[in-house]
C-alpha cells in the first residue's frame, strides 16, 4: 500500500514537471521568435546602412587615391628623377674641376698638439 502511494506521488511529481516543462519551451519558443523579429526589423537595417557607409568610405578612398595620390607620387618620382640624373652629371664635373691642376690644393692645417691657449 504505502509503495501503491509512493508511485502514485511520483507520477504526479513527474507529470507537473512534465507540464512545467512545457510551459517553459512554450516560453522559450516565443522568446525566439521575438528575437528574431528584433533582428528583421533593428539590426538588419543597422547592417545596410554600416554597408553603405563602408562603400562610401571605399569609394571616397579610390578617389582620393586616384586624384590626389597618385599624382603626387608620380609627380615627387618625377622630380626625385631629375634632381638625381642632375647630381650625378654635376658631382662628375665637380670631380673634375677639383682635380684640375689650375686649381690649388686648400691649405691644411698644421701637424702636431694644439696650441695652449692658457685659459682653464
Amino acid at each position: 500500500m504505502v509503495t501503491a502511494t509512493m508511485r502514485d506521488i511520483a507520477i504526479i511529481i513527474i507529470a507537473l514537471q512534465s507540464i512545467v516543462i512545457g510551459v517553459l519551451l512554450a516560453v522559450l519558443i516565443w522568446q525566439v521568435w521575438r528575437l528574431v523579429k528584433i533582428v528583421q526589423t533593428e539590426i538588419r537595417p543597422i547592417i545596410e546602412d554600416t554597408q553603405a557607409t563602408i562603400n562610401t568610405v571605399r569609394g571616397t578612398a579610390t578617389f582620393m587615391s586616384d586624384a590626389v595620390v597618385d599624382p603626387v607620387i608620380r609627380s615627387t618620382s618625377s622630380i626625385t628623377r631629375w634632381r638625381r640624373t642632375v647630381s650625378a652629371l654635376t658631382s662628375d664635373l665637380r670631380a673634375t674641376v677639383v682635380r684640375s691642376p689650375s686649381r690649388p690644393a686648400p691649405p691644411q692645417p698644421p701637424a702636431g698638439p694644439p696650441p695652449d691657449t692658457g685659459t682653464r
